[in-house]
């Protein structure tokens, strides 16, 4: 009997559907959140930076699915690649062999990788940490990892135990027995690490949530004392890496900075196979897998399969060969700057900060009394209120998709991706100016909704 299934036919038949199927059998708390704040849009196809909806508009992209499209979406070189590994029908994932493609993913990552030698292929970026985490404790001999204030590694229960927000943990305990230190405090490194109990810190060059960047020089001291106490630096730069701020990773805007294990993910992907990876150092890998007894000692059923190795590979090939990195570099520092110039002309933009496409637009208390009585009332009903009273507009009258940088945060994050140029600039910061300029002028439809959201989050107390 022949299977009759067509992918086509049944998208046009059932698409509509889409948020009542998601309410009724996935997380109904989502669709109600889109509908709430009018995200509920019904996209039809994306290419690039750009969605398109039933209507035939354009949507800019200032997002990037949260920084996994770093190319873009549908980019023809990984769409190619996806095509040609499908057709040649590869022997994949025997367990009892050693396919090509993913040495050679791992050979041309490494490539852009000094100082480290060897990669574990995984899923996603929190399977990525949780490898960092049980390598470091196994090589260590020690049971505790310490972590950022406020920083974003995962949520599943490893990397949810190195998270730095107590919203994402709680209900959760217990958890793995780790500890936060502020970023940037090494003080208080060096006291936890005189315990004589820690295996490793893990730290994000520039934090997701609220885009704070570690101090000059931080990571290089931290490396240095966690070294004299024998234990471990890990970047995680799921989302930071890849060129997203203007370097290959985000450590390397440092001197001297040579991470023991380094976590990869998001743009790997193509926007097309999940795929995580943990590079680290020769020795870590040799002391983990110390024998033939302890070969599968840490797998993933799926890693290093041949549709992600493929992608992975396409992905890095358009990043060297299209100059990736350094259109990042420039054109962030284009948009960066642009706005930064905006701090002066009004008074809620407190701070435009960052580094390559990875931007974090600050918003703050204003000094007039007119603002200020509104401010304070959107304070008053919940924290970050006003950050998404400057995103609905931005989609809804410029057709300009962003999002806030984190719960309870008055901060915008632009993680657009890396293929932007002039042209999405100018549509960005003329958008966010006339948005601006609405707010600033003490009415209009976006105090209206900003009425709409203090209910809602009243509401929901």
């Amino acid at each position: 009997m022949t299977t009759e299934f067509d992918l086509g036919r049944l998208l046009a038949e059932r698409g509509a559907e889409r948020y009542e199927l998601h309410s009724k059998y996935l997380n109904h708390q989502l669709p109600r959140m889109l509908h709430t704040i009018g995200f509920d849009k019904v996209y039809e196809r994306a290419e690039g930076a750009y969605f398109w909806d039933a209507d035939g508009d354009d949507h800019l992209d200032m997002l990037a699915g949260f920084g996994v499209m770093g190319l873009g979406r549908h980019h023809p070189v990984v769409r190619k690649a996806l095509h040609d590994v499908l057709d040649a029908q590869l022997a994949d994932l025997t367990r009892f062999d050693c396919q090509p493609l993913p040495g050679l993913l791992a050979e041309k990552l490494l490539a852009h990788s000094p100082h480290l030698d060897r990669v574990f292929f995984g899923n996603s970026g929190t399977e990525a940490v949780e490898t960092a985490l049980k390598f470091a404790r196994f090589v260590t001999g020690k049971p505790r990892i310490l972590y950022c204030d406020h920083a974003f590694h995962g949520l599943t229960t490893g990397s949810l135990s190195v998270n730095g927000e107590s919203g994402f943990r709680d209900g959760f305990a217990p958890l793995l027995p780790d500890t936060a230190v502020p970023l940037g405090d090494l003080d208080a490194l060096a006291r936890e690490l005189k315990k004589g109990d820690v295996a490793a810190l893990i730290v994000e060059p520039i934090q997701g949530k609220g885009v704070h960047e570690a101090p000059p020089g931080y990571l290089r001291a931290a490396q240095e004392l966690l070294h004299q106490h024998k234990a471990l630096l890990i970047a995680d730069e799921v989302q930071t890496g890849l060129g997203r701020t203007g370097d290959f990773y985000a450590y390397q805007h440092e001197d001297g900075v040579e991470p023991d294990l380094v976590c990869v993910a998001k743009a790997l992907s193509g926007g097309y196979v999940p795929v995580g990876a943990t590079l680290g150092k020769d020795w870590i890998f040799k002391k983990v897998y110390s024998s033939m007894d302890r070969v599968l000692v840490h797998s993933a059923s799926f890693g290093s399969n041949a549709q992600a190795m493929a992608a992975g590979l396409a992905v890095l090939s358009v990043i060297e060969d299209e100059q990736i990195v350094a259109n990042a570099r420039a054109t962030g520092e284009q948009l960066r700057s642009r706005l930064a110039a905006l701090t002066d002309k009004y008074e809620l933009l407190a701070d435009v900060r960052g580094r390559g496409l990875m931007i974090g637009i600050e918003f703050g208390r204003p000094d007039s009394l007119k603002l200020r009585s509104r401010w304070t009332m959107l304070q008053a009903a919940r924290k970050g209120l006003f950050a998404q009273m400057v995103v609905v507009p931005l989609l809804r009258r410029h057709r300009i998709l962003t999002q806030v940088s984190g719960d309870h945060l008055e901060v915008i994050k632009l993680i657009p991706p890396l293929i932007i140029g002039e042209r999405e600039v100018d549509r960005f910061v003329d958008a966010f100016t006339d948005v601006m300029d609405d707010a600033h002028s003490g009415g209009g439809l976006m105090w209206d909704f900003g009425k709409t959201l203090i209910k809602q989050a009243v509401a929901n107390r």
